[in-house]
């Protein structure tokens, strides 16, 4: 396994001065962190855009979304393809299409699922904050069994601005009762990254697009799996939380 700390000269925010005798709270992305759901997202997307005429929507345009909240993919998409749809309307359709999927099948990534398990038995505060809606995020959680051990989520419809403005991190910490810079944060995607960095958290950065590992966004986490979800650990993570 390949771990790498924070690039050289990055500026990435301090961790807190004080050590702290409580367990660090951990705010997980979902899509492509803790579930690989980003195959769903595209199926959703591509019957969304089939319906509308759109019949070459492929995958590799889809990974340039990954990490991005659904409202702002529909509008950027929406451009590009001249749909004349109201943006609700798309919103409805994609959360409709993606809610049969995730129902039907959405992986949880095994390593994760054992992450969170030994935070959870460790007191570890935690939530769930992610650019997807409400509604998607609820049955992810609830059809894998991981909405018993993370019940602090918050959606990107529930903030003003979606990744990688730091806004649904900033909220997720307001909830947890804690402080922005006492938190770390899980992510895949370069926004999210990015996103965190905004909110003055630490990162740990597991790329699900592996083009994506010298993004500068990335530069900034403090643990960077390069090899994404294949070099991930759950104890590898843990060790470096306690370090």
């Amino acid at each position: 396994m390949s771990t790498s700390p924070a690039a050289h000269g990055s500026t990435a925010p301090p961790a807190s001065s004080a050590p702290s005798a409580s367990p660090t709270p951990v705010i997980f992305d979902l899509d492509g962190t803790l579930v690989d759901s980003e195959p769903n997202y595209y199926e959703a997307g591509r019957r969304l855009l089939a319906g509308y005429g759109i019949a070459d929507f492929s995958w590799e345009h889809h990974t340039r979304f990954i990490g991005i909240g659904t409202r702002e993919t529909l509008e950027i998409l929406s451009r590009e393809f001249g749909i004349d749809a109201p943006l609700e309307e798309m919103l409805a359709g994609k959360n409709r299409h993606y809610l049969e999927l995730a129902r039907a099948h959405t992986e949880v990534f095994p390593e994760m699922r054992g992450f969170v398990e030994r935070l959870h038995t460790a007191g570890h505060p935690m939530a769930v904050a992610s650019g997807s809606s409400r509604a998607a995020i609820e049955a992810v959680l609830a059809g894998t069994g991981l909405d018993a051990l993370l019940t602090t989520v918050v959606s990107a419809e529930e903030v003003a601005r979606g990744k990688p403005e730091p806004d649904v991190f900033l909220e997720a910490a307001r909830r947890l009762g804690v402080g922005p810079g006492d938190c770390v944060v899980l992510e895949d995607a370069p926004p999210g990254a990015q996103a965190a960095y905004r909110a003055g958290m630490r990162c740990i950065a597991i790329p699900y697009v592996a083009r994506t590992a010298d993004d500068p966004a990335f530069a900034s986490a403090g643990l960077l799996f390069r090899g994404g979800q294949a070099e991930f650990t759950a104890r590898a993570a843990y060790d470096w939380l306690g370090g």
